[in-house]
C-alpha cells in the first residue's frame, strides 16, 4: 500500500519556502502518530527541512528513502533517482511525505490519501496541484479546531 500524507489550507497551501505555513499542535502529532516508524519518501528538500527541525535528533521514521536527480549519499537515508520507478515497482507499506514535486509524481500511485484540510487560510508560496477527489472515497473523517483529518481511499 502507498499512502500519502500532507497537510493544506483552504486554497491548497501546503508550505512556506520549505517549511510548513502554520503551527498546529494537532497536526503535528496526527502526522507524527501516522508516520512513526514508517518506511518513507520524501524530496531531498523536505529532507534538508526536516533535518532543521529534528536537529541532531534521529528522525522517528522506519527506513528512508530521499528522492533526488544526483545520486546523494545521507548518513541515515537511501537516494532515490527515480521516484516514478521506485514507486510503481514498490512492494511494501510506503508513506509519502513530501514534498510537491514527490506528491505529483508519485498520486497516481497512491492507494490512501491522509489529507490535514487546515480551514483556515494562510501564507505562502507552495502550492499543491489541484487534483480531482470523486476518484478516492472519504473512508475516515476527524474534527478538530480548524483541522479537518480526512483519509480518502482509491477506488478501483
Amino acid at each position: 500500500m502507498i499512502y500519502a500524507i500532507w497537510a493544506m489550507d483552504v486554497n491548497w497551501l501546503i508550505g512556506q519556502d520549505n517549511k510548513l505555513a502554520w503551527h498546529y499542535k494537532e497536526d503535528l502529532a496526527y502526522f507524527k502518530e501516522k508516520t512513526k516508524g514508517k518506511t518513507v519518501l520524501m524530496g531531498d528538500l523536505t529532507y534538508k527541512s526536516l533535518k532543521g527541525y529534528y536537529k541532531d535528533k534521529p528522525f522517528p521514521y522506519g527506513k528512508i528513502y530521499v528522492a533526488n536527480l544526483i545520486d546523494t549519499a545521507y548518513d541515515d537515508a537511501e537516494c532515490i533517482t527515480d521516484v516514478v520507478d521506485f514507486v510503481k515497482n514498490y512492494k511494501d507499506e510506503l508513506w509519502i511525505i513530501g514534498g510537491k514535486v514527490i506528491y505529483n509524481l508519485t498520486l497516481p500511485y497512491v492507494d490512501y490519501l491522509l489529507i490535514t484540510h487546515v480551514l483556515d487560510i494562510h501564507k505562502g508560496n507552495v502550492y499543491f496541484n489541484h487534483f480531482d477527489l470523486s476518484s478516492y472515497k472519504l473512508v475516515d473523517k476527524k474534527l478538530a479546531p480548524s483541522l479537518i483529518f480526512a483519509t480518502y481511499k482509491k477506488e478501483i
